[in-house]
């Protein structure tokens, strides 16, 4: 779904990611050989090449290449794009910090990790930066051997001390509350010798390796001076990275425009988990304050892609004698896990504390108008946080969600034991009229009546509720909304403010409603506490932004958490997801069932589509510009002009 700042929608979809980029927070991994199948405790360990989290990896040590790279993918050419994310100008070459809009796609390109995920299983890690890891018995320590090979790109060997600096320094105050939470299961990082570094962690939770893997890497040296001192880590913005990754950057021009280019001296080139990966030599982004204006730069072939999350630009303004004479093309990709959009409520605000409340708002969303009438019948609605995957709840408890819900009965909503709510409709012979009945109803047994114009509570207070954004196509679907709203007598009123501002007021909870994705993840795990954590509701920066503060919340994320089978995680999951979705934290909204991204044809891609990604992060990883056609003894010369 997830790089900063969160992830929200432009008219649907949304898919960018947030400063724990690639937050598809995986959960754990005990080693080949180590681990006996679905997580029976082992007696002994063993080094190995690779970890995923139940059963084997999907790809042998021996292996060449992922499935869905193209490790015969020229590697030549550039490839143009525009907005990577919502961000509109960007101030910050730092992507680790709380402050400041970071360059696109800086920590993708720039910044390796540990270890390299696999896009097509559920949740394996292969070698990267560490080409070996040792999972401890107890599963209270992982230990990484680095490569002797990885260098920095001033030539500079990464070595265990590298990685303890990386850890101590995402963890500290200086950096982005998002990445102590990322790695908050790690208690310390001990260096064993150059290439040897352990991470002890707090608990012996099943995902704690591999969050160790995803760890990104970056030197001591960045933000050193001519006189020898290093800037603080919070201070470092303007200044060049030394890169851990495949790129460098070629020429910064302005806040909207940078130009990466592809380390000649990359030591990961050829590692199989890089093979058929970073296929251009320079990457240019152009960043737009419009999506009218981006699109149209597309068409004129100013770029080379772009990836589409408005169902109305692409049924209706994907067109043109670009399109006719074959330059530019249109696809339609498949994707798995779905993300949760919605509109979610804040919680620190008294009027939404009442779930009473809360599910009356859900009812005033007309979903299936909005698909027919804006969206050409593009999307599905959201029904559960872990849309499309194994991890939602369907149907009625299983016998094992309710082991786990029954010690929690009266402390969550009846409703969980019963089948899984479903989602409002207004498919005939239900209509938005008979909907706001069953609101109006709702909000009287709250405590709220019509009288003098307007909804109230007991002390003559009227409900008013500001609904925030910073992206103009969200008024489509927000003012629809408001109108159903204003029916119930609810003042509401829309708030498009800009994107540096929105993720100031999102990081601090100054809000009432704003539309927000979480973004899927192939297997659920410590992005779950960060998300709906008790303890992440009151810490600035988090991405609790509902305010989630529920004991039976906190129990069910440890039974995923401590989970020691695929069957155990999935009926906690199950279990949660009932929770979640019978407290009424958002108004669910709805998903595309994969990517829209509009590309030049002289650009290529791999022939198998990963099970799960980030849809910007696909094609500036694996696609590539095709090889010209290869010349005969015949051919013509080309002219030069």
């Amino acid at each position: 779904m997830m790089n900063s700042g969160p992830l929200r929608a432009h008219d649907a979809v949304r898919c960018l990611f947030v400063a724990v980029r690639r937050a598809m927070s995986i959960a754990l991994a005990a080693a080949p050989g180590a681990l006996a199948a679905f997580g029976a405790i082992p007696v002994a360990v063993q080094a190995s090449p690779s970890i995923a989290q139940y059963d084997q990896p999907k790809y042998p040590a021996d292996f060449t290449h992922f499935d869905y790279a193209n490790p015969d993918a020229p590697a030549n050419g550039t490839m143009s794009f525009e907005n990577y994310n919502e961000l509109q100008t960007y101030d910050s070459l730092n992507p680790f910090l709380v402050r400041g809009a970071p360059a696109p796609d800086i920590q993708n390109l720039m910044f390796d990790t540990l270890m390299q995920r696999s896009w097509d299983e559920l949740a394996s890690e292969y070698p990267l930066i560490a080409d070996d890891v040792e999972v401890a018995a107890d599963l209270n320590s992982a230990t990484f051997h680095i490569n002797p090979a990885a260098r920095f790109s001033n030539g500079d060997p990464i070595t265990a001390a590298d990685v303890k600096y990386s850890f101590e320094t995402l963890t500290s105050p200086q950096a982005s509350p998002l990445f102590n939470a990322q790695f908050s299961v790690i208690k310390s990082a001990t260096v064993i010798d150059k290439n040897t570094i352990r991470f002890d962690f707090k608990r012996a939770e099943r995902d704690a390796p591999l969050i160790a893997g995803d760890l990104p890497i970056f030197s001591p040296k960045w933000g050193m001076q001519p006189n020898g001192k290093r800037l603080p880590f919070d201070q470092i913005a303007t200044m060049p990275p030394i890169s851990s990754g495949a790129y460098l950057i070629e020429e910064r021009k302005n806040d909207k425009q940078i130009a990466y280019r592809r380390n000649p001296d990359y030591w990961a080139a050829n590692l199989p988990s890089r093979r058929g990966m970073f296929r251009f030599e320079r990457i240019t982004f152009k960043l737009y304050r419009d999506h009218y204006t981006q699109l149209e730069a597309f068409k004129a072939g100013d770029a080379d892609t772009i990836v589409e999350y408005s169902a109305t630009q692409w049924a209706r303004k994907y067109v043109g004698k670009n399109f006719d004479n074959g330059m530019l093309k249109k696809g339609d990709f498949a994707d798995g896990p779905a993300q949760m959009q919605g509109m979610l409520m804040n919680l620190r605000k008294p009027m939404f504390q009442d779930p009473r409340v809360r599910h009356a708002l859900t009812m005033a969303f007309d979903y299936d108008w909005m698909n027919r009438m804006m969206f050409y019948g593009q999307y599905r609605r959201t029904s559960s946080y872990f849309e499309a995957s194994p991890f939602g709840a369907t149907g009625m408890p299983s016998p094992k969600e309710l082991a786990l819900l029954e010690p929690l009965r009266g402390s969550v909503p009846p409703e969980v034991f019963g089948p899984m709510l479903k989602q409002p409709d207004t498919i005939a012979p239900n209509s938005l009229r008979g909907n706001l009945r069953v609101a109006r109803d709702l909000l009287a047994q709250a405590g709220w009546h019509y009288r003098d114009g307007a909804l109230r509570d007991a002390n003559g207070t009227p409900m008013t509720i500001e609904i925030m954004d910073d992206q103009p196509g969200m008024d489509r679907l927000i003012l629809p909304y408001m109108q159903a709203l204003g029916m119930l007598g609810i003042q509401a009123h829309m708030r498009e403010i800009d994107s540096a501002l929105y993720q100031k007021r999102l990081d601090n909870f100054e809000y009432d409603m704003t539309t927000f994705i979480y973004p899927p993840v192939t297997i659920p795990g410590a992005e779950l506490t960060r998300r709906f954590g008790s303890a992440a509701a009151s810490e600035v920066g988090s991405e609790n932004y509902p305010g989630i503060r529920s004991k039976a919340v906190d129990s069910l994320i440890h039974s995923a958490l401590s989970a020691n089978t695929l069957d155990d995680l999935e009926a906690a999951t199950r279990a949660l997801d009932r929770v979640l979705i019978n407290s009424f934290y958002l108004v669910p909204e709805y998903y595309a069932p994969g990517a829209r991204i509009g590309y030049k044809s002289t650009l290529g891609y791999p022939s198998k589509v990963p099970m799960s990604y980030q849809y910007e992060d696909w094609v500036i990883d694996y696609w590539y510009d095709k090889a010209p056609p290869a010349q005969t003894a015949s051919s013509t010369p080309a002219t030069a002009h």
